[in-house]
């Protein structure tokens, strides 16, 4: 619901008095300083993930003026096409330094592009392709890191098919003295066999203190009797030696295996930082959230806890060594895994200032922690929840629930929740919901029903993240209402019983069950813990002939919606429908729908502007300064639509 204008306007003078709290309000305005504020440099625009810009060119008045400046079509076509591949969505959100842009293709390739014209510069391709299609999503990247000392400018990048590459930036060249001429077989060291097509990277690494730390994706469900483990490392930037390895499923002898009952932690895999992580360069702290172990719906045959699975996990990253962690879900069976980086923000709290980390949930809780300490920044309690009926099964006696911030999506099932917008649907509604199982957040299987899992394993928020101010300490969280309904099938892996299969929950010819809104952007205020505003994002009226029929609008979508933050505006690229192709891969075909960038006013959720895109955002966009223009680009496409990045200018 939006606020009213005098609780805009009070809210409005609150922020003006909160004095200036985040890193970028103590940069000295040095050249250097200047040069890089106009700049992208890290994934999410620095190491804290804010996804914040300082720059203002374009605002809410000339938004709507944007054009688009050049477009600039993936690499990866002529691969795609001339080997009949199959990619998942771009999800790659370029950096811009030095005048140049460094973006990844779907088929881990890494292109330099001229920030002005979109011109390409050079490509660089490892060929992954070559060794069939990666684990998980299959053909899927996010991005690069980059890293300079002096002329030594280097650009660092994990394949889908399991390495560790560095290359020259300016030749886009491998470094041959990194690694093995340029590149480490992530596959080894990890402490038993691994077969490639189950290990790979579709994540862009974190460097902190000249240590490049890099995750890996493995699958969330059993495909052999031993997964791979989800082992964090760190390696050398100038060398890429090994300097560490941080086991997320601990070995005999470390803190946390206990949690491991019956020895499970010696087969039991995944556990894996897949999606990006944080750094706090000043601590020399890195930030890990951690997903679930496989299988990440029946947790019979891994009994206990399972630290460090579902974790938030703050390491120092010279040494790998554990400073603090916090598990958000014990013994997971709701892939309710950790799904994009944590945000490093400062933040004042009755008074004191307080260097916090928030992280997002699929859950649909914002968990904020001292960043330094791991305490949290307000009560967290440890309540009962339901428990499982599966044979063998020993969930969790309680969960953690935060007692602030508020949760910001939709928890659980229950019938005050139903859709009322007609008496007929909502009786057809009621009647629907009893083919299921269903109750509170962490609700567990049942044999006897599907479950549903509200959230579902989309979330709530996903891996789109959330964007924060340091400037005022507000963040803006993304998320759908978008539940999923768990089965437990036999596993075709011997000796590991049951897996999960997920399919969305019924709807009726399109309309769900639930009350709107279907999507939304919600500002969570992290000096106080309240919500300031929550706006719906799309209207899914636009694509059910149903609920246009009733004259219902402004319903929202339930699509991901990737987020930019400026000094002025959030803007918001939501992605667009997806139907299920046959196959065991069973990739997504990418449909259109209400392409655009949204532009709203940051302060109160009012929309400002838009702008037409030729098809929807797949990741979120970036902004730099170039020869006194401010750009905007945005990564479309993949799969079945052609993948491209569109620049927008005044």
């Amino acid at each position: 619901m939006q606020l009213n204008r005098r609780e805009v306007l009070r809210l409005g003078a609150a922020t003006a008095a909160i004095p200036l709290l985040g890193d970028l309000a103590t940069l000295a305005q040095t050249p250097a300083a200047a040069r890089a504020s106009a700049e992208w440099r890290q994934y999410a625009g620095d190491n804290a993930s804010t996804k914040y810009s300082r720059l203002d060119q374009i605002n809410a008045e000339n938004f709507n003026k944007l054009k688009v400046a050049w477009t600039w079509r993936s690499v990866e076509e002529p691969v795609v096409t001339a080997h009949q591949l199959r990619t998942w969505a771009w999800e790659s959100t370029p950096l811009m330094i030095g005048d140049v842009l460094y973006v990844t293709t779907s088929l881990s390739q890494v292109a330099a592009i001229d920030a002005g014209t979109g011109r390409t510069l050079w490509v660089y391709d490892p060929e992954t392709w070559k060794n069939g299609t990666p684990s998980n999503n299959g053909f899927v990247h996010r991005g690069v890191a980059y890293w300079a000392d002096g002329e030594d400018q280097r650009v660092l990048f994990g394949t889908g098919d399991g390495y560790l590459i560095c290359l020259n930036a300016k030749t886009g060249k491998p470094v041959e003295s990194f690694g093995n001429g340029g590149r480490i077989d992530l596959t080894q060291g990890l402490g038993r066999p691994v077969e490639r097509k189950l290990y790979g990277v579709s994540s862009p690494p974190v460097i902190c203190r000249d240590i490049v730390v890099m995750g890996s994706k493995v699958n969330d469900i059993p495909l052999a009797a031993e997964m791979p483990p989800g082992d964090v490392r760190g390696f050398d930037i100038r060398t890429g030696k090994q300097l560490w390895s941080f086991h997320t499923i601990p070995h005999e002898g470390e803190f946390g295996n206990d949690s491991w009952k019956r020895g499970s932690w010696k087969t039991t895999g995944a556990a894996n930082v897949w999606t990006m992580m944080s750094a706090d360069d000043e601590l020399g702290y890195v930030y890990l959230p951690v997903s679930t172990p496989s299988d990440d719906h029946y947790g019979v045959n891994r009994p206990g806890n399972g630290l460090f699975g579902d974790s938030l996990v703050c390491l120092e990253a010279k040494t790998g060594k554990r400073v603090w962690h916090f598990q958000i879900a014990h013994h997971g069976l709701w892939d309710y895994d950790p799904p994009a980086a944590p945000n490093l923000i400062g933040i004042r709290v009755n008074g004191q200032s307080v260097k916090a980390v928030a992280l997002t949930s699929k859950e649909a809780f914002l968990y904020v922690f001292d960043r330094v300490t791991g305490k949290p920044v307000w009560s967290m309690e440890e309540r009962p929840v339901p428990q499982s009926s599966i044979p063998g099964e020993k969930t969790s006696a309680t969960q953690p629930f935060p007692t602030r911030p508020a949760a910001f999506d939709r928890q659980g099932v229950t019938q005050d929740a139903i859709t009322d917008f007609t008496p007929e649907l909502h009786a057809k509604a009621l009647a629907v919901l009893q083919k299921y199982n269903y109750g509170p957040l962490f609700t567990p299987e049942s044999l006897e029903k599907p479950t549903i899992e509200m959230p579902g394993i989309a979330g709530g928020a996903s891996w789109s993240g959330t964007a924060c101010d340091p400037e005022t300490g507000i963040c803006y969280v993304s998320s759908v209402t978008l539940p999923y309904s768990a089965t437990l099938v036999p596993s075709s892996v011997p000796n590991t019983g049951y897996i999960g299969k997920m399919v969305p929950v019924e709807t009726m010819n399109g309309i769900p069950l639930w009350k709107p809104p279907y999507g939304r952007v919600t500002a969570i205020d992290l000096n106080t813990g309240d919500h300031r505003w929550m706006t719906p994002v799309g209207d899914l009226a636009e694509e059910i002939p149903a609920l246009k029929q009733l004259g219902l609008k402004n319903l929202g979508r339930p699509a991901r919606g990737h987020l930019l933050l400026t000094k002025s505006l959030l803007i918001v690229g939501q992605e667009g429908s997806t139907q299920r192709e046959g196959g065991p891969e069973q990739v997504p075909k990418f449909q259109v729908v209400s392409p655009n960038l949204i532009a709203f006013d940051k302060g109160t959720g009012k929309r400002v502007g838009e702008v037409a895109l030729p098809r929807n955002a797949t990741a979120a966009a970036m902004t730099y300064m170039h020869q006194g223009k401010q750009y905007l680009v945005v990564a479309t496409g993949g799969g079945n639509l052609p993948a491209e990045l569109i620049a927008f200018t005044l």
